[in-house]
């Protein structure tokens, strides 16, 4: 979900399209928060670890 989000985050950047750009940017967070907790040893959807 990250590399997904920033790939749109570059697309969207690079041909000028607001939705790519802010799809990216919410992708991104969402793959992040869900990285970080699945570091700190809470389960994200029923894994102990997201990946």
């Amino acid at each position: 979900m990250i590399i997904i989000g920033a790939i749109l985050l570059i697309l969207g950047l690079v041909t000028g399209v607001g939705v790519l750009w802010t799809i990216g940017i919410i992708l991104l967070v969402i793959g992040l928060a869900l990285w970080i907790l699945g570091a700190v040893g809470h389960a994200v959807g029923g894994r102990r670890h997201y990946w």
